[in-house]
């Protein structure tokens, strides 16, 4: 029984912590990606800019299939 709940268990870590660290890399790609552009992006998108949402939609999702990839590669 211990055999079969060890690799479990080790998959759960590698999948919360790689979670933890996707969402670490997209925080932080937020913030360079802010000081990068001549606009602050929180004031865009509490203005209801369509343009910047989606900009930033982009960002998320590239940085989570980046992460997610390397992440689940480094599992075999």
């Amino acid at each position: 029984m211990s055999q079969n709940l060890d690799p479990i268990l080790l998959n759960f870590f590698y999948a919360a912590m790689g979670g933890c660290m996707t969402l670490f890399f997209m925080w932080m790609g937020c913030k360079l990606f802010n000081r990068i552009v001549c606009f602050n992006i929180s004031e865009e998108l509490g203005k209801g800019n369509m343009a910047v949402g989606l900009m930033i939609a982009g960002v998320f999702i590239g940085i989570g299939t980046a992460m997610g990839l390397v992440i689940g590669l480094g599992l075999n």
